[in-house]
C-alpha cells in the first residue's frame, strides 16, 4: 500500500505580492474583544450607531468565535459603532430568529455569514424593507438583494490549494487524488473548487493525476468528511497518493483516517483558515498546506464599510468595494472588497505568527516544540 513517498518541499510558496499581503497584514488574533469558547452572543460594543453581526456555527471552523468574534468587534468599535455580535450555532431557525430581533432592535447596518444563500436572502429581503442596507460578510448569498460583499477571493485561495497538491505531490504519474471539497450549499465552496480546477484539471485531464473519489460534505461537518474519505479510501484499495481538502477542519479529520493507516506524513493534505490545529499539522508533517487568510483585514474593511452605510454615505462605501463578485441566481454584480490569502506550508508557519495570524503558544506544543525550534517560532 505504497504510497508517494514523503512529502515533496515547498517550492515558490510566497510570490513576492502575496508575502507583501503577509508581512503587511494586520494581526489575526483573539485580543481586543470577546468570545472564544464557542459563546452564542456577545453584549453591544461602543456608543454610537448600533451594526447587527450574525455568524455562522462554531462546528465547522475555529475562526468565526476565535478570530472573527473578537476582530470584528474591535473593529466596529473602532469605527465608532455599537456592535451586537451573535452566533446562530448552525441553526437555520436561529439565524432568521437573530436576525428578526436584530432588525426589530433597530440596528443602522446587519452584517451576515449566513448558513446558506436561501437564509441570507430571506433575512436581507426582511432587512431592507426596514431600510437596513446588508452587507454578506464572508460568503456570498446567492439570489440575494446584499448591498455589499466583504471577503477573501475565494477562486484564488482555490488555485493556491491546487498549487499545494502539485507542490506536494509532484510530478508521479497516475498519481491518485481524493477529493474533500466544502459544502454544496456555499457559494464560497464553489468558488475554490473552480480556482483549485484551474491548475489541476490539466494534470486529470492528461491522466497525471487520476481523481479516485470527489465529494462536496453537506454543512462542512468534519466528522461526516473523515467518514466520506476513509470509504474512498477503502474503495481504492488504500492507495492514495493526494488529498485535496477545503478546510483544517476537514483535513483533521482526513489526518485521523491516514494515521490509522500509516499513511499520515507520507501523503499530501490541503487545508485551508491556518487554524492553529491545521498549523500544528503541518510541523508535525501530517498536513502540507494550509491557506492563511488575514481575518483582521476582513474584519477592518467590513467594519469601515458598515461605518459608511451607517452614515447614509453610500458614495464612501462604493470607494471602499471596487471589486465586484458575480450573483449568478440573481445575474448581478455585487459591489464587494476581495482580499488576498497566502499559501503556508512548513517553511513559512513563522510568517503567519510574525503577522498575528496565531501564537506561537498556540501551536508550538510539545509534538511541535522540535519544528518550532528548527523554524525559529518563539
Amino acid at each position: 500500500m505504497a504510497a508517494s513517498g514523503k512529502i515533496r518541499p515547498a517550492v515558490a510558496v510566497l510570490g513576492a505580492g502575496l508575502a507583501l499581503a503577509l508581512t503587511a497584514c494586520g494581526a489575526n488574533t483573539t485580543s481586543g474583544g470577546g468570545g472564544g469558547g464557542g459563546g452564542a452572543t456577545s453584549a453591544p460594543s461602543g456608543g454610537g450607531a448600533k451594526v447587527g453581526v450574525i455568524l455562522p456555527d462554531t462546528a465547522s471552523s475555529a475562526r468565526y468565535e476565535s478570530f472573527d468574534r473578537p476582530l470584528l468587534e474591535k473593529a466596529l468599535r473602532a469605527e465608532g459603532l455599537e456592535a451586537d455580535i451573535q452566533n446562530a450555532q448552525g441553526d437555520v431557525q436561529k439565524f432568521s430568529q437573530l436576525a428578526d430581533g436584530m432588525i426589530n432592535g433597530g440596528v443602522k447596518v446587519l452584517i451576515i455569514d449566513s448558513l446558506n444563500s436561501e437564509s441570507g436572502a430571506t433575512v436581507a429581503k426582511k432587512a431592507q424593507a426596514s431600510g437596513i442596507p446588508v452587507i454578506d460578510y464572508d460568503r456570498l448569498n446567492l439570489g440575494s438583494t446584499s448591498d455589499y460583499y466583504v471577503s477573501f477571493d475565494a477562486t484564488k485561495i482555490g488555485e493556491l490549494q491546487g498549487r499545494g497538491l502539485v507542490q506536494g505531490v509532484g510530478d508521479k504519474q497516475g498519481a491518485n487524488i481524493i477529493e474533500i471539497e466544502g459544502a454544496a450549499t456555499d457559494n464560497n465552496a464553489t468558488l475554490v473548487i473552480d480556482g483549485q480546477q484551474k491548475l489541476l484539471k490539466e494534470k486529470y485531464a492528461s491522466g497525471a493525476y487520476k481523481v479516485v473519489g470527489s465529494q462536496r460534505v453537506p454543512e462542512w461537518n468534519n466528522q461526516q468528511a473523515g467518514l466520506i474519505f476513509e470509504q474512498f479510501l477503502t474503495a481504492n484499495g488504500g492507495k492514495v497518493d493526494g488529498v485535496l481538502v477545503a478546510n483544517d477542519g476537514m483535513a483533521g479529520a482526513v489526518v485521523t483516517v491516514l494515521k490509522k493507516t500509516g499513511l499520515n506524513g507520507k501523503v499530501p493534505v490541503t487545508g485551508q483558515d491556518a487554524t492553529p490545529d491545521g498549523l500544528q499539522a503541518i510541523l508535525r508533517g501530517d498536513m502540507y498546506m494550509t491557506v492563511f487568510k488575514p481575518i483582521a483585514e476582513e474584519a477592518n474593511a467590513t467594519a469601515k464599510v458598515a461605518a459608511a452605510l451607517a452614515k447614509g454615505d453610500r458614495a464612501a462605501a462604493d470607494a471602499l468595494a471596487t471589486a465586484t463578485s458575480d450573483d449568478t441566481k440573481s445575474n448581478r454584480k455585487v459591489k464587494s472588497v476581495l482580499l488576498e490569502s497566502v499559501l503556508v506550508t512548513k517553511e513559512n508557519v513563522k510568517a503567519v505568527v510574525d503577522a498575528g495570524g496565531v501564537k506561537a503558544s498556540e501551536i508550538c506544543v510539545p509534538d511541535t516544540q522540535a519544528a518550532c525550534n528548527e523554524l525559529g517560532i518563539k
